[in-house]
Parts: C-alpha cells; sequence; structure tokens
C-alpha cells in the first residue's frame, strides 16, 4: 500500500470522483453529456466515447488534488491512458488524486428487498492487475430497497466478505451498500445498515480498515458512528439520484462525510461547450463539493 496516498485519503480535505460508470449507466451518463446514442455504434465506441468525456474532466485543470481526494475509475478506463500515461497513474503522478477501481460486476436479482452481487469468479486476478497498475483501493455496490433484516445482513456479509479478499491483495475496499433513495422505508433501512456495519467495522482484525460509500441518511449525523470508528479510513456519500445541490445541502448536515459524487459532479458538462465553458462549470461543480465535503 502507498503510504502517500493513504496519508492523503486519511488527512486530506476533498472529495472522492465517482468516474466509474458500467455498460450499463454509460449510455445514461453520455446522453446526459450531450451525446446521442445514434453518435456511436455498439459498445466499443460507447466506450471510446466514454473515455473522452472522462479524460476531459480528469486532464481540465479544474480536476486536482488540490480538492478532490481520490478518483474510482471503471475497469476499461484503468486499462487506457490519459494525456499518454496508463489512467491510474496519470491520477497520481499528474494531478495526485488517488486511483480506485470498481470491482463488482453489477448486481443480482432481487431478493429479501435488496440486490446482493453478481459472482466476481476473475476477482483475484483483476485485484493483482489493479495493484501492479498502482490503483489504491476498490469499490463495490449493492443496493438495499426496504427494511428487510435478511436482505441488509445478506448484502453486508457479502460486502466484507469480498472486501477481505480485497484487503488480502493490498488494497483497501470501498464497501458501498446503498440504500434506493427512493426507498419507502429508507430511515428504518439505514437504522438496520448501521447495526450490522457496526457489528463487522468491530471484527476487523488489527490493522485492517476499510472505507464505506453510503447513502445520504434521512437523520443529520447518523452515520457518526461510522466516521468514527477505528476501522473505518472514511465515510464517503454517494448522490444516489439527488441533484448537486440537495446532495450538497444533505452533505452539509452530515459533519466527517464526504462526497463521492458522479452525476452531481458531471452535471451540467456538455460536449458542445469549449473548453473554457467546461472548465468553469467543472470548476464551479468541484467547488461546490468541495466546500460540502469540509463542512
Amino acid at each position: 500500500m502507498n503510504s502517500e496516498q493513504l496519508a492523503k485519503i486519511e488527512e486530506g480535505a476533498g472529495f472522492v470522483a465517482a468516474l466509474d460508470q458500467s455498460g450499463g449507466s454509460s449510455p445514461k451518463a453520455l446522453l446526459l453529456y450531450g451525446v446521442e446514442e445514434d453518435a456511436y455504434n455498439g459498445e466499443d465506441e460507447m466506450f471510446d466515447r466514454i473515455h473522452e468525456m472522462r479524460s476531459r474532466i480528469v486532464s481540465s485543470d479544474a480536476f486536482s488534488g488540490n480538492r478532490v481526494l481520490g478518483a474510482i475509475l471503471f475497469e476499461m478506463t484503468m486499462d487506457r491512458q490519459i494525456n499518454g500515461k496508463d489512467a491510474a497513474d496519470y491520477l497520481w503522478s499528474v494531478k495526485h488524486v488517488v486511483p480506485f477501481l470498481k470491482v463488482d460486476n453489477g448486481l443480482a436479482d432481487e431478493a429479501d428487498g435488496a440486490q446482493v452481487m453478481k459472482p466476481m469468479p476473475d476477482l483475484d486476478s483483476l485485484l493483482a492487475r489493479a495493484q501492479s497498475k498502482g490503483v489504491f483501493g476498490t469499490k463495490m455496490r449493492s443496493v438495499i430497497k426496504l427494511a428487510n433484516q435478511a436482505g441488509v445482513d445478506a448484502v453486508v456479509d457479502q460486502q466484507f466478505e469480498v472486501g477481505a479478499q480485497i484487503s488480502k491483495h493490498g488494497l483497501v475496499p470501498i464497501i458501498e451498500p446503498e440504500i434506493d433513495i427512493n426507498s419507502p422505508e429508507k430511515a428504518a433501512a439505514e437504522a438496520l445498515l448501521r447495526s450490522a456495519i457496526e457489528a463487522k467495522l468491530d471484527q476487523l482484525p488489527e490493522g485492517d480498515k476499510v472505507m464505506l460509500k453510503l447513502t445520504l441518511p434521512e437523520e443529520a449525523g447518523f452515520y457518526q458512528s461510522l466516521v468514527d470508528h477505528p476501522n473505518c479510513l472514511k465515510v464517503v456519500a454517494l448522490s444516489g439520484g439527488y441533484s448537486r445541490d440537495d446532495a450538497n445541502a444533505r452533505l452539509g448536515r452530515n459533519q466527517g462525510m464526504i462526497a463521492s459524487f458522479s452525476r452531481a459532479l458531471s452535471q451540467g458538462l456538455s460536449v458542445k461547450q469549449t473548453d473554457t465553458e467546461f472548465d468553469q462549470m467543472l470548476d464551479s461543480s468541484i467547488q461546490a463539493i468541495y466546500e460540502a465535503s469540509i463542512t
């Protein structure tokens, strides 16, 4: 593990940019960016367009380690280059932004009001490749839709089991048990989730640390016990479909949590903007998210 990157995540001020749209979410991300589906043919061209968008964000003067602590990449982004350097290397050596990698293969069908992750049979080889490319940590997403104890436990058990596998490769796992912001039982689900995570954090071997990526809670400061837990390196918040203004306002009410936004970060960016217009919009977005993260 890179000790300088660890110190930046642990002690730095800023947020984690989520640039990890996969095959399922890329068409929507491109559409919001102003790239219509008829502008590309097939998956390969789609990923070319999404890489162009990500590269434009990361290479902008507005995007740097002064306000952005880390960035989460999709596997195909990790395997590509930005301005002649491998993406993870570019993030750290040029931008001083800590690189993370999305490692899950998507969601299984819903059961007990939740969706666990699909199997990851090639995870060990992916983790070894990520470690060789200078990636610091990983991210994996599950979804909770109802306050169902069995569903919440299934999600948390799987997340921490895979997290232990990731830690053995010298990487820090970001555990992401997202709660659907439209859940009719959101607050009750949050209570179940907090208890389940606390129990797992208490059981971690000495020296093992994880990060948590959680939906912004209904009650301000609800996850403070997780923020303060000695085995939790950082608690980051997903925007989950909230607008940037709403997400920032909610984040500002949760001391110690920092942003890890995707849609809220890219909101307002367009392929049709000049570089000056693009940089100004991105700078404004980054500053607003940064300020909410350090409140």
